[in-house]
């Protein structure tokens, strides 16, 4: 059943990494097999750097009242977009754009079909 949860759960952050590159010009996602590699690369980017990054800018984070956290965000999405062949940002705004406007959707397709 926790497979079928994570597999789930892998589906959706697919579907809402593509509706966020076809709203937003300045990201391009080469195709739904692309969607699904940068929702894992993203997942574990997420797992594995995230968390170091804010530890060593946490007197800055500090500072800005967490803000700077979209940063840091912006930069993961930057990194998984030189990972994955396909996936294309165009700058770091856009990559802010992405981060904020991928939390949104996925939290209406999570709300939408994920806790029915």
């Amino acid at each position: 059943n926790t497979v079928m949860q994570v597999l789930i759960r892998w589906l959706v952050a697919t579907v809402a990494i593509l509706i966020t590159a076809y709203v937003l010009p300045g990201v391009t996602v080469g195709g739904f097999f692309v969607a699904m590699l940068v929702a894992v690369i993203l997942g574990l980017v997420n797992i594995f750097i995230r968390p170091v990054l804010l530890l060593l800018t946490l007197p800055i984070n500090i500072l800005t009242f967490g803000l700077f956290t979209f940063v840091i965000n912006a930069l993961m999405i930057m990194l998984v977009a030189r990972i994955v062949p396909g996936f294309m940002v165009d700058g770091f705004w856009w990559a802010l754009g992405f981060g904020l406007l991928l939390s949104v959707v996925l939290s209406l397709l999570d709300m939408l079909l994920v806790r029915q």
